[in-house]
């Protein structure tokens, strides 16, 4: 079980973003209050998340993935288990 930040760094307004993710949503709302994001920040299954965040993010545990499509492909794997887990 583990959290992963990607390395998209999307400029948005003044702040460069990345998006955070987990393998369960229990550990996704874990992480987001150790690094000071409220839950209502959440979009589906991941938060965007600053570079000052994901450094804190990455100091608490959390896992820089740096090949943006290895990225995407395990959070298509993490929604597609969670979708099955459900049924």
């Amino acid at each position: 079980m583990s959290v992963y930040i990607d390395c998209f760094n999307a400029r948005f307004k003044w702040m460069t973003m990345c998006h955070m993710i987990a393998d369960t949503d229990e550990e996704l709302q874990e992480m987001a209050l150790k690094i000071g994001l409220s839950r209502g920040w959440q979009h589906h299954d991941h938060y965007d998340v600053s570079v000052s965040k994901k450094a804190l993010a990455i100091e608490n545990g959390a896992i820089e993935m740096p090949d943006i499509r290895e990225f995407a492909l395990l959070s298509r794997k993490i929604r597609i288990a969670r979708y099955e887990a459900r049924k």
